[in-house]
């Protein structure tokens, strides 16, 4: 009997523990909405706003796993469109937190590309005066002048 009872409230202890977790993450994310939003609506930039509403989310989540900011986003986004008539004036600034992945990293690889060419120009243009010194070099000034005779 006395098993049994250990087994019990070891049961009960695994199934009302991750209950708990999920509320303090519902909570985070729905007060890292508040943050970003409030933020957002008092005229700061996105940047600042993401930043102070991540930081939060993230230190009340705990545990051995971060949250990613991946997760974060979907959670501050949740919570606004889950509560739509409190944050009715934050929807407009969602689409900062879920930017198009794919045309950050074509702007990144176009700009590495661009550096890439332009550090080729540079070498070409070196080698190029390199080459033409070494040409004048082998003129004396006596045949670079036209008219002396």
């Amino acid at each position: 009997m006395r098993g049994f009872k250990k087994k019990l409230i070891f049961l009960a202890l695994v199934i009302i523990s991750p209950l708990s977790l999920q509320t303090v993450k519902v909570y985070a994310g729905s007060f890292g909405a508040e943050i970003f939003c409030t933020m957002r609506d008092g005229g700061n930039d996105h940047e600042s706003s993401w930043e102070a509403a991540y930081t939060y989310v993230k230190k009340q989540k705990g545990g051995f796993f971060k949250v990613s900011p991946k997760q974060a986003a979907a959670q501050i986004t949740e919570s606004v469109i889950r509560d739509k008539e409190t944050f009715s004036y934050c929807i407009e600034y969602l689409d900062k937190l879920h930017p198009n992945r794919k045309l950050i990293r074509d702007l990144q690889k176009e700009e590495k590309r661009k550096e890439k060419e332009a550090q080729e120009r540079e070498k070409n243009r070196k080698r190029l005066e390199k080459e033409l010194e070494e040409t004048n070099e082998n003129f004396s000034e006596e045949t670079i002048e036209r008219y002396s005779y």
